[in-house]
């Protein structure tokens, strides 16, 4: 009968992942992805934080497993810290020492995920434009356009994986009406390429101020507002600022923003006002900074119907506060093919309903934590929290910011123990 067959709509890295998942799991494997190419590294790209499971997880995939060590620097510390926007003096809020995430640029982490795939699994150029079910429900059929020809190419397969991002449009055919919910704010991001500066005065002055990059993922909280700074490897920075501001008018199917160099200036100009000057440098130095407009989703109850299933951000649209996204498509890909293992495709539904049963109750509390834990840093209200006060804050409120507390963060899945 040979192997299962499934197609994945989308070539990020939840993608990426569950390619390598199925593959491990016995499955014959296509991803569709209207990218032309695979991702070089553009400037617009961006840093995230692994945690130590999802770690090796990764290494589980690829044949150098020492290479993700290669690509990624240490966040042994997790660091909150408020910053005076009148004096600019910083003060320790909450500091863990156990973290040990590390730090990998995007495109890094794609490229050595990418790279350990067999060749010709990806299909770049390849636009998803809809699928349909067999009568008797025991195939789905996935019509895609081939981008540079205008060619239309039927798939067919057992299993259609929804890895297209929280804009999803997969989903969209069984929900229709969901909506995102906007967060209340945007976030203004950028990496910084330091290598020919790394004796500078600037970057010298930069490490006493935060003498721990490198090893730690910086937290500065001011009054209604908050970023995250950290270092990346090959001398690069990773900056997010968080502004509470009216939900923007996005055109198009994405949540980035582009931006005039006039918001760019204001951005600036705000800095100056916000955050220690040798932080403010390095934001004034980043080449196009972009904007995210952060949105969220209420937990679905469902992320499988028949032979269709969602993962990644299509499955659990979240904010970042809780380094929770890639975390969690990594997760999931890795539970999804552990119970495609396990059931084999006659019993495909069980398989599914033990993915979900596994990974919904999980990503519902975490999407949740992250949504109250971006509330608490932004001073935005809480039903049952008051607006957070750097000045009154106590101890055990300060506790709260720690990334330790997100819900699960120390629990593995039994099927992939």
């Amino acid at each position: 009968m040979g192997k299962p067959k499934a197609v994945i709509v989308g070539g990020s890295i939840a993608g990426i992942c569950c390619a390598h998942a199925l593959i491990r799991a016995g499955w014959d494997v296509v991803v569709i992805e209207k990218t032309p190419q695979p991702p070089t590294g553009s400037p617009t790209g961006a840093g995230l934080g692994l945690d130590p499971f999802s770690q090796k997880i990764i290494q589980s995939w690829i044949q150098q497993p020492q290479l993700l060590q290669r690509i990624t620097l240490p966040l042994v510390v997790d660091q909150n810290q408020a910053i005076d926007g009148e004096t600019k003096v910083s003060r320790t809020l909450a500091r863990d020492e156990h973290f040990n995430f590390r730090a990998a640029y995007w495109a890094d982490l794609h490229s050595l995920l990418y790279g350990a795939l067999p060749l010709d699994i990806v299909l770049w150029g390849y636009l998803f434009l809809s699928f349909s079910m067999y009568d008797d429900k025991s195939k789905v059929e996935v019509e895609t356009k081939v981008l540079e020809t205008g060619i239309t190419i039927n798939i067919v397969a057992d299993l259609l994986i929804a890895a297209d991002g929280c804009l999803s449009s997969i989903r969209q055919c069984f929900l229709p009406d969901l909506k995102l919910r906007y967060s209340g704010y945007c976030a203004w991001r950028g990496v910084l390429d330091f290598s020919n500066e790394k004796h500078s005065e600037a970057i010298i002055n930069l490490k006493k101020v935060y003498p721990d990059l490198g090893k730690c993922l910086y937290f500065d909280l001011s009054s209604g507002t908050h970023s995250v700074f950290y270092e990346l490897l090959n001398h690069r920075f990773n900056w997010i600022w968080y502004i509470n501001q009216p939900e923007p008018n996005l055109k198009g199917n994405s949540v980035t923003m582009k931006v005039s160099e006039n918001l760019v200036q204001n951005m600036h100009e705000e800095a100056e006002k916000t955050w220690v000057p040798e932080l403010v440098r390095v934001i004034k130095e980043i080449k196009e900074p972009f904007l995210n407009v952060i949105y969220d989703c209420d937990p679905l109850e469902q992320i499988f119907w028949d032979k269709v299933v969602l993962i990644g951000d299509a499955a659990h649209p979240t904010t970042p506060h809780g380094l929770r996204s890639t975390n969690m498509s990594i997760l999931d890909a890795a539970v999804l093919g552990k119970c495609l293992k396990k059931w084999e495709v006659e019993n495909l539904n069980s398989a599914l309903e033990e993915y979900q049963s596994i990974r919904l109750p999980v990503t519902t509390k975490q999407v949740l934590y992250s949504r109250r834990l971006g509330r608490i840093k932004q001073g935005l209200s809480l039903s049952d929290h008051p607006s957070f006060d750097l000045k009154a804050a106590s101890p055990e409120d300060c506790e709260e910011l720690q990334q330790k507390n997100m819900p699960h963060f120390f629990n593995i899945p039994s099927i992939l123990k």
